[in-house]
Order: C-alpha cells, then structure tokens, then sequence
C-alpha cells in the first residue's frame, strides 16, 4: 500500500482524512500517511488495540449508497464515452441531472428524493 501511496502521492492532499478497510493497519503505514503525505488515515479499531477512531460502518454504508447509484440509476458503468473527454463530459452531464433532479424532488416536496425515474432516461 505505501508502495502505491508513493506513486500516486498527489492525489492526497495535506490535511486530508483517508478512510479506510481495517486491514490497512500498521505503524509504518500510518506514519506514512501523516508524516510524508500530511494527510489522516482513519479506519475501523480493531480488537487488539485502544480505541482510535471507532466504528466506520455509517460512512461506508453511505459511500456504497453513492456508489451504487452512480453505477446503478445513472448507468455510469454504460457512459458510452470513447475518450477520457467523452467520459468526464457523459459523468458530468448525469451528475448534472441527478443534482437537478434532487434538488426539484426537494423544492416540490416529493417522498422520494433521490430519484429521477420520473423524467425517464
């Protein structure tokens, strides 16, 4: 892992907190994270140390929900984009769609907010 973090380093910025599975636990980790790239590693306790961090089970379930409806209502896995430009530009274009979508759920009192089944694809 540190392996990794060291070639793609500028995708972390200082200050930034990283969640993280428990299995990427260790001193020489850690001191990675925070020392060279000036970012916080968080990731569930596990049994045999102290209390840290506790349970990370919420914020996980909550990045699943948003990845499951990237890739499930926006149909992000089938962008049909042929080049980095086309995807970034389909994405955006759907993430667009979603925000503006919520947002008029919310404006108009809809039960279901996070749902564009209603303006068909």
């Amino acid at each position: 892992m540190t392996a990794l973090l060291e070639r793609d380093h500028h995708l972390i910025r200082r200050g930034q907190v990283t969640l993280a599975d428990k299995g990427f636990a260790g001193k020489e980790l850690e001191a990675f994270v925070s020392e060279r790239l000036g970012a916080h590693l968080v990731r569930p306790d596990r049994k045999d140390e102290p209390v840290r961090h506790g349970k990370t089970a919420r914020v996980r379930q909550w990045t699943e929900a948003v990845i499951d409806t990237l890739k499930g209502q926006l149909s992000l896995e089938q962008h049909g984009g042929r080049t980095p430009a086309g995807v970034f530009a389909r994405t955006g274009q759907r993430l667009l769609a979603l925000a503006a979508g919520t947002w008029h759920n919310w404006t108009t009192g809809a039960t279901v907010k996070r749902s564009l089944i209603a303006y068909g694809r």
